[in-house]
């Protein structure tokens, strides 16, 4: 028969010391995770934004600071008060004229100088929802400003919601720029922290595969950053600042258009056409002008053609739905910045998980063994 089992006072206490110790300890470690979660909360999305940036311009950085003969912190200076003017300049001009047209709308209702054109007799046999549109525009159409009266709940929220974004891409505009400016110190101890990303990668996936890792994030970085949001950015400046110049109504927000179109891989030319047929039939060009600004308006249009072969020669190597999530939860998250930090990090996730799928040790197949002649 087997002895019965007698419980060791000693041992016990030993073990329940150290299940309390292990207890204590995680717990400590998870309260200081939070806290510095806590803190440095708040600058998430500066941070996210300026790694994006140095990421994306730092093959730039190093290429002039060969030439500055190896100063990192000069050509960091060079690199980053260059982007300020080449970026800051034209948005700052965007943001200017939506501002401008936001005034003008809101001047316009309030001195009952808009006014709606009457509608068509089709809009009321729309099904469902036709004899109501129909109902609410004859009313517009008849007297604006007491509609607008009749529904002062409503109109003040959408008042409110226009506002909050106006406000909230004027926030993600001052952010960029800042995170510009820290993305210049990243640059200037470009190496240290690339070293730094590759033994944090090393110490959770091992030297080779955190290697392996590492290249694969700052990859999909730079394809997300470049041939989707750079392409889109550079499309949305030259329209909007042909649209500024040619005095289209409402060309900021016309361009914010674009840039969401560039994103999500939609044509510019659903704006810029409109554009071009607005120009033409308002009366108020002459044929030069019209001539010209339709030449441009074009050219802007199908400029991304030109620009992602240039950019980024194999595009992205990740879904387009996969873009498009990022983008679109970014900016409902955290206003235009998110937008594109949303974009870049969805991809980084997605290639990262992929990746993962596809080396999984049980997928490896067994290396052959070399046979010996017989």
């Amino acid at each position: 028969m087997n002895a019965p089992y007698t419980p060791d006072p000693v041992l016990e206490e030993r073990l329940s010391r150290k299940l309390l110790d292990v207890f204590i300890r995680a717990g400590l470690a998870i309260a200081l995770v939070f806290l510095c979660y806590r803190i440095f909360e708040p600058f998430l999305g500066l941070m996210a934004w300026s790694v994006i940036l140095a990421v994306t311009l730092y093959p730039a950085h190093q290429k002039l600071a060969r030439r500055m003969g190896g100063k990192q912190g000069l050509a960091a200076t060079v690199l980053v008060l260059a982007g300020l003017v080449v970026i800051g300049v034209p948005a700052s001009i965007l943001m200017g004229s939506l501002g401008d047209s936001v005034q003008n709308v809101v001047a316009g209702l309030r001195g009952g100088s808009i006014k709606v054109p009457a509608p068509a007799a089709g809009v009321a046999d729309w099904p469902l929802i036709g004899p109501k549109i129909h109902d609410i525009w004859t009313q517009a159409h008849a007297d604006l400003p007491a509609l607008l009266r009749s529904r002062q709940p409503q109109v003040a929220g959408i008042v409110r919601q226009g506002l909050g974004m106006a406000a909230g891409i004027a926030g993600g505009a001052l952010l960029f720029m800042f995170s510009f400016i820290v993305a210049g110190i990243v640059m200037a101890w470009g190496e240290p922290g690339a070293q730094a990303i590759r033994n944090i990668f090393g110490r959770f996936f091992g030297t080779r595969r955190g290697d392996e890792f590492a290249m694969l994030c700052t990859q999909t970085i730079r394809a997300v950053a470049l041939g989707v949001l750079g392409v889109a950015f550079i499309q949305a400046t030259v329209l909007g600042i042909v649209m500024v110049v040619a005095s289209v109504p409402f060309a900021g927000a016309l361009a914010l258009v674009v840039l969401l179109l560039g994103i999500v891989q939609g044509p510019a030319i659903l704006v810029s056409l409109p554009v071009i047929i607005w120009i033409w039939s308002s009366g108020e060009y002459a044929p030069g002008r019209a001539i010209t600004y339709t030449v441009l308006l074009l050219l802007g249009g199908v400029i991304d053609n030109f620009l992602k072969p240039l950019l980024l020669g194999r595009g992205v190597d990740a879904p387009m739905p996969v873009v498009l999530l990022g983008a679109l939860g970014g900016l409902a998250t955290t206003g235009l910045v998110g937008m594109f930090v949303g974009a870049v990090f969805l991809t980084v996730g997605y290639r990262a998980f992929m990746w993962w799928v596809a080396n999984s040790p049980d997928s490896v197949a067994a290396a052959p063994q070399p046979t010996t002649p017989g």
